[in-house]
C-alpha cells in the first residue's frame, strides 16, 4: 500500500546563541563579579559546557557547535567591554 520513502535529510537551526541576549548580559554580569581570573576561567568553562551539551543535545553538528559557543563568547566579551566603560564612566555597573 505505501512505500517506504527514503527519509529527507534536514539540518537543525538553533536559535543562535548570539541573540540570546539576556544570558550574554547574565554571564558577564557573573564573570565581572568573579574575584580571580581562575574563577572566571572556571565559570567561563563551566558555561561553555553546558552550551556545548545543549546544542550536541538538539543535534547540532560539532564544527556548528564551535561556531555558536565561540560568537557567544565574543558577544559575551563586548559585553563585558561595555560594562567596564561603564564602571569607568559611573563607577557602578546598575546601567542595565
Amino acid at each position: 500500500m505505501f512505500e517506504a520513502e527514503s527519509p529527507i535529510p534536514c539540518q537543525i537551526i538553533a536559535f543562535p546563541l548570539t541573540k540570546r541576549v539576556a544570558k550574554i548580559r547574565d554571564v558577564a554580569a557573573k564573570l565581572m563579579e568573579k574575584a580571580t581570573d581562575r574563577q572566571a576561567e572556571a565559570y567561563r568553562n563551566q558555561i561553555a559546557d553546558t552550551l556545548f551539551r545543549h546544542l550536541e543535545r538538539i543535534g547540532v553538528k560539532e564544527d556548528e557547535q564551535d561556531e555558536q559557543v565561540g560568537a557567544f563568547f565574543t558577544a559575551v566579551e563586548l559585553e563585558l567591554s561595555r560594562l567596564y566603560d561603564l564602571t569607568e564612566d559611573y563607577g557602578d555597573t546598575s546601567a542595565y
